[in-house]
């Protein structure tokens, strides 16, 4: 049987590495790169990079090839994340059991970390795709790379959806609004993970395309599982605040169609991304045992 748990310990481990260079080689030693630091290094499973190295490698590909990929889109999560936790935005104390970026500093050093981990990220992404010599196509796939990840987290991605959650805000949305506002939210930059590593693992079309249902599926089913546990989880397992989602008057789906029928709809969605995964072998092991994961997690 697949061990997970072993699986994810040993990808943290050259991330966690890559990420701590990372802002040792680009950043100085004053408070921005301390507040970089603290949230990008606070922990978490790293379930973004790790899906991008795990896409890499069930297409035969060399997951430390995808690294630097995976590794900036880690640092535009935890950017999301600072910007999220703002008083203008969810006005959250704790992140991964610590305090939130703007309490532990103040709310303009936050707002200044988070650009500047989203900078650090294309430079990343650049600085990867100009150290390749000799051979244009392979260094076209980096702006290639850049111009997917850019899309997945921007004004057509992530941060539209983060606009229409807000907008949405004591209103009631119907099922396939809620659902768009999640893809965007959460589910683009997911599934952005999955087929980065997919494309820079030199995947086929076909599956690539079995890779896009996977990585849509689970994107939602991630934060269907969010929606449950600010209900469901405790707050000294997840390391933040529950309940919040109530109090902001948040369109969720445990609010529009009942928290029994909210984990029904998530077990279905991994269904459809794990019938999905039946076009790869055993290489696709990590990616089927993340999509499991992401309903039973407790954090």
């Amino acid at each position: 049987m697949f061990d997970l748990k072993s699986y994810l310990a040993a990808k943290q481990i050259p991330i966690n590495d890559f990420l701590q260079e990372t802002i040792k080689k680009t950043a100085n030693s004053g408070r921005i790169s301390e507040a970089m630091e603290y949230s990008l290094m606070a922990g978490g499973k790293r379930i973004r990079p790790v899906l991008c190295m795990a896409a890499c490698e069930a297409v035969n590909g060399n997951y430390k090839y995808a690294l630097p990929a995976a590794c900036s889109i880690e640092m535009i999560h935890t950017y999301s994340l600072i910007h999220d936790d703002l008083p203008a935005m969810d006005d959250d104390i704790l992140r991964r059991g610590k305090l939130t970026s703007h309490v532990k500093y103040d709310e303009a050093t936050a707002i200044l970390a988070g650009d500047a981990l989203l900078t650090l990220a294309f430079k990343t992404l650049s600085t990867a795709g100009l150290s390749i010599k000799g051979d244009n196509t392979a260094a076209l796939k980096w702006l290639e790379i850049i111009s997917f990840i850019s899309t997945a987290a921007g004004f057509e991605g992530m941060i539209e959806g983060q606009m229409r959650d807000i907008v949405a805000e004591k209103t009631v949305l119907d099922f396939n609004q809620l659902e768009q506002i999640h893809l965007l939210k959460t589910g683009a930059l997911i599934k952005a993970s999955v087929l980065t590593g997919a494309i820079l693992g030199k995947g086929t079309g076909e599956q690539l395309q079995h890779l896009e249902i996977y990585g849509k599926n689970i994107g939602l089913a991630f934060q269907v599982a969010d929606d449950i546990l600010n209900i469901e989880g405790d707050p000294l397992v997840m390391g933040k605040t529950a309940g919040t989602d109530n109090l902001h008057g948040k369109n969720t789906y445990p609010f529009l169609i009942g928290l029994a029928e909210s984990k029904q709809f998530a077990e279905k969605l991994i269904a459809r991304a794990l019938d999905s995964m039946d076009f790869f072998g055993a290489k696709a092991d990590p990616l089927r045992a993340i999509a499991s994961y992401i309903i039973k997690r407790k954090q």
